[in-house]
């Protein structure tokens, strides 16, 4: 320094104004054409991006760089970039700047601020940078002071709500909690391939590698707590706030206008334009916010935080009583309790630390170890066990012994873990750097300073890392932006043989049937993205494929009769549906990337030819019926009415066009089976046939029918597979009925079980009653317990074993068989036995309208 500077007037400057003025940039060169200077920064993270620009002019012997965690002061440092909290104010040097003065009113860190505002100053110039708002109280605690106002470079335009699939690229969206920032990135990663994070927990490392990822455009996106507002500079056209309050560490608040347009700011850089508005789930912004964010008109600072500077290191109760001063002027108010005066208050609670802590020396230390951050905030008195060890180990051993720094440094060196993991021991190892900073602390702070630095560097690339791989998707973030900014040219894409589609070099899913499914679905776009960006491969795969599938022989098509659905080459492609008739249902594609409608009209009609066969092939015994030729007019409408009903037909009263034995006789040589209940082929109620025949009443009745085990004679319809019974069958008894299944008692009984078991019956008891044969339970299935109240649905009831009188002896009376009911009036015996049929004594009926009709004369 020239022994000139030292007569030169002190000038006490300020430069005011919105972001975007070129403040910043204005202070590194005022600084760099002085011998000397300090400059404070309100994050550590731009003091390390303006000690690196200032490293690139001036070269690193010359430039120092001080934060809690780091200090790089080389022997012949000139100038220094710090954070406004470890400034070195005793250094005497020609410039002194602090940015964003405005953080004077804050409620928490204000009173340092406010402090470097009253007290420090260089010997030549101090410069203040900050918003318009500070202007009035800078001109009344600083008389004398020169302002100088800075307009804005560009405009700041507001564009209202966005929904977060709709945002720009190059958007920033900013939110105010981890929490939050996690959710969005998750949502962007998804809809447009990715996004870099910028959190203020983010070591500078960290957030330089996010942040080149974002300036190299490998994402176009942003997502950031309000850090991004403090001087962040980057290529950022618009911002989305996520929300318009923050948890200020006491409340939920509003966000005040000069906050919105601090964070807004970063749109626009230059002489380029920005653009801002709100996103997510953030209400849209008001008229009055948005013209005072447009036009950079706020509200002036009234006030800011003060806290006394001048303190009395008699006992730590005086050192209390000094912080806990009121402030001296007006416009200066006290702030919230500091996280140091909070660890000293409970400290000096405690009888050890008064004991320890007497006399000017001992309370001086104990201040200084109080004010190591607590950057972990776990919320409950780890810190303050954390500061009560330090300060005993540094008062009573002259230093923090090795052994402290080993075993937490050590701790904090793991790179397992998530990034929630990865970032508590960031925080971690940050405490463990600021007191490594602290040379006067351990005879080898060097050593430890640099084992920090080690660990730290170690842990902010495993968490970029982490970041990366959760939020980033490279392959989908490069073709999307192919997409979007060259939509023009010729996509080179292709469908392997395996299915694989395949655009630009990058595998955007697998072609099944006729749909493109993505791969990993949960981490890739939009899946109408990614059909975009296949859309040229599937403009000639999709024909192929339809030409393909018309070819192909019904062994290649599958049916389910679970679901109903339909599978090409075990590729699901379409469902039955409802369609004209039980036995012939509609076909619905599903999905599919067809170009028109020609190509799924081939497609549906190959497979309803595949769905006929099938029906024909498994229904074969219907459809001979209805192929006999010279068939009777009651055949014919038996016929009818089975393959109307799918092939079991409910018995109409009293049909008089069914003539007695011979044609019952006819009907049953050719399959057909008439009990009371109904009109039944026997070939029908087999597995394959009751499996398809399910599904079809399925379908054409929209009745949801349980699984059907046709090899069984009782259907299990709980879905306990083992039980038989059901204790309301009312939901889908209309189906069951339909397929061929009687109800007796709470037991449903297949048509043709239930015939032979009503046969069975009727010539045991024809003759009178009889003993209940031992088997007859367990010859068809039935639930011996239940066969009491199954019995009367077939005309019969259950006697009950008769004890013997006291004075007789000899074996009781088993229980009896008994007839019930006389033959029903429509039901009459034939010559075969008791094999019902319906009689002919009604002239009502279609049978009797088709047997007028045959016997009319021509």
């Amino acid at each position: 320094m020239t022994p000139q500077h030292h007569f030169m007037p002190r000038r006490v400057r300020a430069v005011l104004g919105p972001t975007n003025t070129g403040k910043t940039h204005y202070a590194l060169e005022r600084l760099l054409a002085h011998e000397s200077g300090i400059i404070g920064f309100p994050l550590r993270l731009l003091a390390r991006e303006n000690y690196e620009r200032m490293v690139r002019i001036k070269g690193s012997r010359h430039v120092a760089l001080i934060t809690g965690e780091e200090k790089i002061v080389p022997p012949e440092a000139r100038w220094f970039s710090c954070t406004t909290e470890a400034m070195p104010l005793t250094r005497r040097v020609e410039f002194v700047a602090v940015d964003e003065i405005q953080l004077s009113s804050d409620p928490d860190r204000g009173h340092v601020f406010t402090d470097r505002l009253l007290n420090a100053r260089g010997n030549v110039e101090t410069l203040f940078l900050g918003a318009e708002t500070i202007r009035p109280l800078l001109q009344r605690l600083v008389p004398g002071i020169e302002i100088d106002t800075r307009p804005r470079l560009s405009s700041l335009i507001h564009t209202g709500h966005t929904k977060l699939s709709r945002l720009p690229a190059r958007s920033a969206i900013v939110a105010f909690s981890a929490a939050e920032v996690y959710a969005i990135a998750e949502i962007i990663r998804r809809r447009r391939g990715g996004c870099a994070l910028i959190m203020g927990q983010l070591s500078p490392r960290t957030r330089n590698a996010q942040v080149e990822l974002y300036q190299n455009k490998d994402v176009d996106y942003l997502v950031a707590t309000d850090a991004i507002g403090m001087g962040l500079n980057m290529d950022v056209n618009h911002v989305a706030l996520a929300s318009l309050t923050k948890f200020d560490g006491s409340s939920l608040r509003p966000l005040t206008a000069q906050e919105c347009a601090q964070i807004a700011g970063r749109a626009g850089r230059g002489m380029k334009d920005g653009t801002f508005g709100t996103t997510g789930e953030a209400r849209p912004m008001s008229d009055a916010l948005v013209d005072a964010i447009e036009a950079h008109r706020f509200d002036p600072v009234e006030r800011v935080s003060w806290r006394n500077a001048a303190l009395d290191f008699g006992s730590p109760a005086a050192l209390l009583n000094s912080l806990n001063a009121a402030p001296p002027k007006r416009g200066l108010v006290a702030g919230r309790p500091a996280s140091d005066v909070l660890t000293l208050e409970s400290l000096s609670g405690e009888a050890e630390i008064r004991d320890a802590a007497r006399g000017k020396k001992a309370t001086s230390l104990l201040w200084d170890v109080c004010q190591i951050p607590d950057f972990r905030k776990l919320g409950d008195d780890s810190h303050v066990r954390l500061c009560h060890r330090l300060f005993l180990h540094l008062l009573n051993d002259g230093g923090i012994p090795p052994q402290w720094f080993d075993s937490h440094i050590s701790g904090f060196s793991r790179l397992e873990g998530d990034i929630d993991t990865l970032m508590h021991r960031l925080t971690g190892i940050r405490v463990c750097a600021y007191v490594a900073a602290r040379t006067d602390w351990s005879d080898r702070a060097i050593h430890w300073q640099e084992r920090t630095r080690e660990v730290e560097d170690l842990l902010s690339d495993a968490l970029h890392e982490r970041l990366t791989a959760r939020f980033v998707d490279r392959r989908a973030t490069s073709l999307l932006r192919r997409l979007d900014h060259e939509g023009s040219r010729d996509l080179l894409s292709a469908v392997t043989r395996e299915g694989q589609v395949i655009v630009e070099g990058h595998s955007v899913g697998t072609i099944e049937g006729f749909t493109l499914k993505p791969d990993q679905e949960d981490t890739l776009p939009e899946k109408k993205l990614m059909l975009r960006a296949g859309r040229r491969a599937l403009l000639h795969e999709i024909p192929r494929r339809v030409q393909a599938l018309v070819a192909s022989p019904d062994d290649a098509f599958s049916l389910d009769t679970a679901n109903g659905h339909l599978a090409w080459e075990d590729a699901v492609i379409a469902r039955l549906t409802r369609g004209a008739a039980i036995l012939s249902p509609s076909i619905q594609i599903l999905g599919g990337e067809f170009a028109d409608t020609k190509q799924r009209d081939l497609v549906q009609e190959r497979l309803t030819t595949f769905v006929q066969t099938r029906i024909r092939t498994v229904l074969a015994p219907l459809y001979a019926l209805a192929a006999q030729p010279r068939a009777s007019a009651p055949l014919r409408g038996v016929v009818h009415r089975l393959m109307e009903s799918g092939g079991v037909a409910p018995l109409m009263p009293r049909e008089p066009g069914i003539h007695g034995t011979q044609d019952l006789a006819h009907f049953r040589r050719l399959g057909i089976l008439l009990c009371s209940h109904g009109l039944f082929m026997p070939a029908l109620l087999k597995p394959a046939a009751m499996g398809l025949r399910a599904r079809l009443v399925a379908v054409w009745s929209g009745v949801s029918l349980p699984t059907i085990d046709a090899t069984q004679v009782v259907l299990a319809v709980s879905p306990d597979v083992g039980r038989q019974s059901m204790k309301d069958p009312a939901p889908v008894s209309r189906g069951l009925e339909a397929l061929g299944w009687m109800r007796a008692g709470t037991i449903w009984l297949r048509l043709d079980r239930a015939e032979k078991l009503s046969g069975d019956l009727h010539r045991l008891t024809r003759r009178g009653a009889c003993p209940v044969p031992s088997d007859l339970a367990s010859r068809y299935a039935l639930p011996k317990a239940q066969l009491a109240e199954i019995l009367p649905d077939f005309g019969v009831r259950l006697r009950p074993t008769v004890p013997l009188p006291p004075n007789q002896f000899g074996p009781p009376a088993p229980p009896m068989l008994v007839a019930s009911r006389p033959q029903r009036a429509s039901v009459r015996k034939t010559h075969r036995g008791n094999r019902p049929h319906a009689t002919a004594t009604q002239p009502e009926g279609p049978f009797a309208v088709l047997a007028r009709l045959s016997a009319r004369p021509n």
